[in-house]
């Protein structure tokens, strides 16, 4: 698996209009994009931290996994994820290791990546995120 950097960290929000302010107002980042993935009923918002995103996840639905997430254990930090060549082989090499996949395969994410999540069971509790630009 070929890992180039840490595409972005994923935290769980009650509601990007009260946490926004946070971000810009406390830390002086700026939010950069607001876009929301309607199959994984989920609103996001972006601030990039040198190479890396800082991705906020605003639950559009209380089927969402968002929801579910904050209901479960409050909002705070969901995910982390990596920026891979070649996702599909990352997924397959990952498999063969014997990480339980949550995507076998990828499937579109926010800002236009290719995205799959590998299971927390078998990342040490981290639900872990791997991304591919096909754009690039």
């Amino acid at each position: 698996m070929e890992i180039s950097h840490i595409e972005h960290i994923g935290i769980a929000v009650e509601s990007l209009e009260q946490a926004i302010p946070f971000y810009e107002k406390v830390l002086g980042l700026k939010c950069y994009s607001i876009e929301e993935v309607a199959d994984q009923k989920v609103k996001t918002a972006f601030f990039m931290v040198g190479q890396t995103k800082i991705e906020l996840l605003e639950a559009t639905s209380p089927e969402s996994s968002i929801a579910k997430f904050i209901e479960k254990k409050g909002p705070g930090m969901h995910h982390m994820a990596f920026a891979v060549k070649n996702i599909e082989g990352a997924l397959k090499e990952a498999e063969e290791k014997g990480v339980k996949l949550i995507d076998a395969a990828p499937r579109g994410g926010a800002e236009g990546l290719s995205i799959a999540f590998l299971h927390p069971k078998s990342t040490n509790s981290v639900l872990t995120e791997l991304c591919e630009d096909k754009n690039k």
